[in-house]
């Protein structure tokens, strides 16, 4: 990472400045961030395995994944969608040298947790993003889960997808805690990662309630992990 990731943000800063008058919601660059992080160093051990299922369930246009979160290698794990999306981040990261400055050319979402104004912060640049046509990538639960328990799912994401009537697409993933435990630093010589998409939950789907739709997502992620646990 220390050898490459000046490299990275080097050629995604030239990448910008030559395609930012045509492609002004930064997809190219986020095509190059996602090829970089999965293809490079996720599969920088040869005892690390990575399978990607359901990439074709994801739906054209704008939608709201939502995944659940376990480890910081959950964020290169879901580069490997190869999917367009904004992802929304704990505003601190985007302070990180060369991570955080690749987040902030990348036009991803800050959010300052438990602040009063964090369902604000969430929502108003997401909604932005959605009405031009941008996926958005949210980690309902807000923070790591110990053990592959889930924890309670936030609404925001969901209050998102009802206000936009726009698909909500639940994404699994699996074994990231054996590479990397919570924010690491120590990362493990074998890891297995598994990452699903679940198929998509049309808006039509959908009740009035923000938290029963959060609900019946998390219900629907522990009976997937629950096959497999």
């Amino acid at each position: 990472f220390l050898l490459t990731a000046p490299v990275l943000f080097t050629l995604g800063a030239l990448l910008l400045v030559v395609t930012y008058p045509f492609d002004r919601d930064r997809r190219l660059l986020h095509s190059l961030v996602c090829r970089w992080c999965y293809g490079l160093w996720l599969h920088a051990s040869p005892g690390w395995r990575t399978r990607i299922e359901g990439r074709e369930r994801i739906p054209p246009g704008p939608c709201v994944m939502v995944v659940n979160h376990q480890s910081a290698a959950d964020i290169l794990a879901v580069m490997g969608l190869f999917h367009p999306y904004k992802f929304v981040a704990k505003a601190s990261l985007f302070s990180l040298p060369l991570v955080g400055w690749m987040m902030t050319l990348l036009a991803y979402v800050p959010i300052v947790r438990g602040s009063s104004t964090a369902m604000n912060q969430l929502l108003d640049p997401c909604r932005r993003w959605l009405r031009r046509g941008m996926p958005v990538l949210i980690f309902p639960e807000g923070t790591y889960s110990k053990g592959g328990q889930l924890l309670p799912f936030k609404r925001g994401a969901f209050q998102l997808a009802l206000e936009e009537h726009v698909p909500v697409v639940p994404v699994v993933v699996e074994g990231t805690p054996g590479l990397l435990d919570g924010d690491g630093p120590w990362m493990s010589p074998t890891a297995s990662i598994r990452v699903r998409v679940l198929p998509a939950l049309p808006p039509e789907s959908f009740g009035p309630d923000s938290q029963a739709l959060a609900t019946q997502v998390r219900t629907l992620f522990e009976q997937t992990l629950a096959k497999t646990g």
